[in-house]
């Protein structure tokens, strides 16, 4: 039997650190839903609490999200509103709640994103590095061959980096950057929006000298944004031997597809693009 009046599942952003940013539409939420679907209820009850509210909860972690998701549509379907918090900031981010909403999504549940704080962006407002495109990659893995391999895969980027990282890794997080990408800029945001909120920016090395020299600094959770590698410019003289190259494998007459696919398998990019190029030639002559 189809549902006549199903509830919603609200996505709540809730405060990083200072309670005052938490939303005025998300106080209003979370009063009005029937309950609330928390990382940490113990965590997230001394919030309701500072809040006034007394509401049901139920966990929502990565180990229990799963077997959540009946249990949650359960409710919705009696007709149930539901908020969906994490410990801070914006649920899914690095958080629980994606298992979720995509399976709510997948049944044509409502669901509304609240929003709020969110640890990233907070960071790359207040940084000084690029911010017009970004690239975030959670948490670094915690083993260092694999915390390798994944920086090396993402050096190339020249988008600006963000990650998050914990204080009992942040040490060797930079000295990865430090071996990968010694040369960047990079800019430690630390405990954002609490009272020991510290942005501090430099190379690898200066900021693994920073943190040595004063533990202080290596203690809450951080936020890495590194600048992104330097753009590639395509030479001139790189420009001269495509076109060479091109012009000579229509003048051996090789046709306009097959000469795409040699061109894009010997100089890279996509066919679409030197299949275009060569019909360009062919034009001018």
């Amino acid at each position: 039997m189809p549902d006549h009046n199903p509830g919603t599942l609200y996505v709540v952003a809730t405060p990083i650190g200072n309670l005052d940013d938490l939303t005025a539409r998300a106080i209003r939420v979370l009063g009005q839903v029937t309950r609330i679907a928390a990382e940490d209820t113990r965590h997230s009850g001394r919030l309701l609490t500072h809040l006034g509210l007394n509401k049901p909860m139920l966990s929502l972690h990565e180990h229990n999200e799963a077997r959540r998701v009946e249990t949650l549509d359960g409710y919705l379907a009696a007709g149930e509103d539901i908020a969906l918090i994490s410990d801070a900031g914006t649920p899914l981010i690095s958080d629980p709640g994606f298992v979720l909403v995509r399976e709510l999504r997948a049944r044509h549940r409502h669901i509304v994103p609240i929003p709020g704080p969110c640890a990233l962006i907070t960071a790359l407002s207040g940084a000084g590095l690029p911010t017009d495109r970004f690239v975030f990659a959670g948490f670094l893995p915690a083993k260092p061959g694999a915390r390798r391999q994944a920086l090396e895969g993402w050096k190339s980027r020249e988008e600006t980096l963000v990650f998050y990282e914990s204080p009992h890794r942040i040490l060797h997080t930079l000295e990865a950057l430090q071996a990968q990408m010694a040369a960047r800029d990079v800019v430690l945001a630390r405990e954002l929006t609490k009272t020991f909120e510290t942005f501090l920016h430099g190379t690898p090395a200066s900021l693994l000298e920073q943190l040595t020299a004063d533990p202080n600094q290596a203690r809450g959770e951080f936020v890495v944004i590194v600048a992104g590698a330097p753009p590639v410019e395509q030479s001139e003289h790189q420009d001269i031997s495509a076109d060479a190259l091109l012009a000579a494998l229509l003048e051996e007459g090789v046709g306009v597809k097959q000469g795409a696919s040699i061109a894009a398998r010997i100089l890279g990019g996509r066919k679409q693009v030197w299949y275009a190029r060569l019909q360009a030639i062919k034009g001018e002559h």
